[in-house]
């Protein structure tokens, strides 16, 4: 009589887990290019113009492409009216400020940058975020993002192996490297408005649960903010939480105000960041008048050749990219040669100030009043929108606190900042999550429709 032998059975995945792969699978583009923001720039994080050309940047390319096949498969209209009219808008005002440039190839650059960061990018997140589940999936990979760089930063500090700062190896600035200080800061500060956000969100089944993580990783990334030494990522954040806590409610914002200072005096202080170099680099916040460092200076002296270039071209600016070229002309003789940079791997170098350091004023310099309306309006109105969204109660409220301080995180720190540096596809991430919230299509249940 023959034997049969029985199979054995293969090793499957649980069903639940195999569902939940299948049902994120079109987000994968997204979590790729969170994760490749992680990668060292070619060359090293100290290279030399590592600020362009990263994996991340490629990457976004190819989202930019499977968001566009995604919706000619869908076959469904992909933007809600408003949302088409303001990236059109933004598109159209890139497109003339492109054409008023003196240098074709430097126009040719900065059009295909600005449209990647402003219109592009955004734009896919809006169209590939189909609702909260997406939009939880996308904030927490920003988080553990967030974790990572906070984490390698802390090292950096605690070893003298970060950026220099002061004579000293501690600043913290992540795999990004000392050409994009700013890097890590925005990063750690994107994980920790989130994780605020979520936080504060109403009482609900998953959200007693999500409530105590978050807690947890808002205070672990207090640290790394802390150590990055940049004054621009902490105004921001301080105005962005306290906002959130407005938002959310008195009672609720009392509760988790006292637990994050409370996790900020255990984190920060026992960690042993309370140093002389920290509370002097906090002073000097309020030493703008009185005796700026040269830092200071530098910024006030770009801001006033900003100023300059656009009162000689109010309505065009001077094209995009211009900035270099008219800096030196319009600059007062104050302003340095450049910023010192070093440490993290990288040699002692010179690093030219070629911007301004204000969005507003790159934009205002650069597209002129023409840029004030399409682009800069167009993020006052995604504010607007985001926030009646909010007061409305329209759509998961943890979702809507996260994206609405997300942008105006960003908002609030193009004061102090502009683009540049491999982080900049960041900036791209947070408008597109505040245009998913503040003008994506939505469901009679407050979601995001499929599509």
């Amino acid at each position: 009589m023959a034997q049969t032998t029985a199979a054995t059975p293969r090793a499957t995945a649980p069903p639940a887990l195999t569902a939940a792969v299948r049902r994120h699978v079109h987000l994968l583009p997204l979590l790729a290019v969170l994760a490749l923001l992680a990668v060292p720039p070619p060359g090293g994080a100290g290279a030399e113009g590592s600020g362009t050309g990263t994996l991340a940047d490629a990457a976004s390319g190819l989202l930019v492409l499977w968001a566009l096949g995604s919706s000619l498969r869908s076959r469904a209209r992909p933007l809600t009216p408003p949302a088409a009219g303001l990236f059109a808008a933004a598109a159209a005002g890139i497109a003339v400020a492109a054409t008023g440039a003196a240098d074709p190839g430097e126009a040719l650059a900065g059009l295909a940058r600005y449209l990647q960061i402003f219109v592009l990018v955004p734009v896919s997140v809006l169209l590939l975020v189909r609702d909260r589940r997406d939009f939880t999936v996308v904030t927490a990979a920003l988080v553990a993002l967030a974790l990572f760089e906070g984490a390698v930063g802390v090292h950096q500090y605690l070893t003298a192996t970060g950026a220099s700062y002061m004579g000293e190896d501690i600043r913290a600035v992540g795999t990004f490297g000392a050409s994009d200080i700013m890097g890590m800061a925005t990063v750690v500060a994107y994980g920790l408005v989130a994780s605020v956000a979520f936080a504060l969100a109403p009482d609900s089944g998953t959200g007693r649960a999500r409530r105590p993580a978050a807690l947890v990783c808002a205070g672990l990334l207090l640290l790394p903010l802390a150590l990055s030494f940049s004054r621009g990522a902490w105004i921001a954040t301080a105005v962005t939480c306290v906002t959130l806590l407005l938002l959310a409610g008195l009672r609720r914002a009392l509760r988790v105000a006292v637990t994050g200072v409370a996790l900020a005096v255990v984190v920060v202080g026992g960690a042993g960041a309370g140093t002389a170099l920290l509370q002097e680099r906090l002073s000097s916040i309020t030493q703008v008048a009185d005796a700026p460092d040269q830092s200071v200076t530098d910024r006030y002296t770009l801001w006033s050749a900003a100023a300059g270039m656009w009162r000689e071209s109010p309505l065009t600016g001077v094209g995009l990219k211009g900035f270099p070229a008219h800096r030196d002309s319009h600059a007062p003789l104050a302003l340095s040669s450049g910023s010192d940079t070093a440490g993290a791997g990288a040699a002692f170098r010179r690093q030219p100030l070629l911007s301004p350091h204000n969005m507003y004023l790159l934009v205002l310099s650069e597209q002129g009043l023409v840029g004030v309306c399409t682009l800069v309006a167009g993020w006052a109105a995604l504010l607007v929108c985001a926030l009646r969204r909010l007061y409305a109660h329209v759509g998961d409220r943890a979702c809507g606190l996260a994206a609405t301080g997300l942008l105006l995180w960003l908002l609030v720190d193009f004061f102090y900042g502009d683009i540049g540096g491999p982080s900049t596809v960041l900036t791209a991430f947070a408008l597109g999550l505040a245009a998913w919230w503040a003008l994506g299509r939505r469901s009679g249940g407050g979601e995001a429709a499929r599509r």
